[in-house]
């Protein structure tokens, strides 16, 4: 049944090849995996495919059976690769994460569920599109491995903001390794970051700052049920930031240190990222970028972007990334048109 579809596929109407989808549905119920294989790949190279047929084989428990359709079939819709992300292992998505185009709203749902491999080839992926979080996701595996790091800085679509804080969190020896490995048009940039890291540290005297206080008095109105976007936004417009960094570590559920960074940092996507997970309104996270101290104050653009990045990333999604590790290593990120498909899939 397979050989005659194939034989006649390319001048089947769509009606016929309707036909053929469901008496091949009905059969591949009833065929072992071993020979669906051998149906896998000729039906991933056809444009008009059998589209249940596709899907089922997609599906497919045994990866021989559902890579071949992963990897190449234009048919499946990208509801169906994510309900295969959701549901299958590492061969399924390591073959989505191969696809010669994957979007946004696939590349978050892969970094959600893959490991370290499926990192490495969406980084390696000149075909991957990356929204806010899923860059940052990406940072942050590259701080632990050096494959997705050195994949991570030959990307031409990487932003600037994304590859100046893999340089600035990266060891001495990393830095130089990313040097040599990234291509020659990068090599003054990184130069320059990795110059103005060091020059930060030498500069930087870190002060410890006592924050019991600040933290007995959120707990306090928070077990009162008083812990609110008012009672937040007057900490902000006080510029009382023991206060405000206490809040956010609460409702967040993060570690103070985890917050702390955030005000320092000029990119507001950080702070964003920790007001959304902190169900806070907008209105509070703009009095919180406003109230930061030594600062670069946000330019209007920059804040027209910053609601766009608070107003598409979802509650889910926010709190992941500001738990995922360390959100200082995600604190300064790029606010663009991108961070429109941050909410896609969690």
């Amino acid at each position: 049944m397979a050989s005659l579809f194939l034989a006649d596929a390319d001048r089947l109407s769509e009606h016929q090849i309707e036909i053929f989808d469901d008496v091949l549905v009905r059969l591949i119920g009833a065929v072992e995996a071993r020979t669906l294989t051998k149906l896998s790949a000729p039906l991933a190279d056809l444009r008009s495919a059998p589209r249940e047929a596709v899907r089922r084989l997609a599906q497919h428990e045994d990866a021989a059976v559902a890579v071949p359709i992963l990897r190449k079939c234009e048919c499946l819709s990208e509801d169906d690769l994510i309900e295969v992300i959701r549901t299958r292992g590492e061969k399924h998505l390591g073959a989505i994460a191969g696809r010669s185009a994957v979007s946004r709203r696939l590349t978050d749902a892969l970094l959600m569920r893959g490991d370290a491999a499926i990192c490495g080839i969406l980084a390696r992926n000149p075909g991957a599109q990356f929204s806010v979080v899923g860059f940052a996701t990406l940072v942050d595996m590259a701080l632990r491995d050096d494959d997705i790091a050195d994949a991570l800085v030959q990307r031409p679509d990487l932003p600037r903001d994304v590859l100046c804080e893999l340089v600035a969190k990266c060891s001495p020896s990393a830095q130089a390794r990313l040097l040599k490995t990234a291509p020659p048009e990068r090599h003054v940039a990184i130069r320059t970051l990795i110059e103005e890291t060091a020059a930060r540290g030498r500069a930087r005297k870190p002060v410890a700052v006592d924050y019991s206080e600040a933290k007995a008095t959120v707990l306090a109105l928070n077990n009162a049920g008083q812990l609110n976007d008012s009672i937040v936004n007057r900490f902000a417009i006080r510029r009382d930031h023991p206060s405000v960094i206490a809040a956010l570590s609460l409702l967040a559920t993060v570690p103070i240190e985890t917050i702390e960074p955030l005000l320092e940092t000029e990119d507001c996507y950080g702070l964003v990222l920790a007001c959304r997970a902190s169900r806070l309104d907008w209105q509070t996270a703009v009095a919180i970028i406003r109230s930061r101290k030594g600062v670069k104050p946000v330019s209007p653009q920059q804040l027209e972007q910053a609601k766009e990045a608070f107003d598409t990333l979802s509650l889910s999604t926010a709190q992941r990334a500001i738990r995922f590790g360390s959100v200082s290593d995600i604190g300064a990120r790029p606010l663009s048109a991108d961070t429109a498909s941050v909410g896609g899939v969690h």
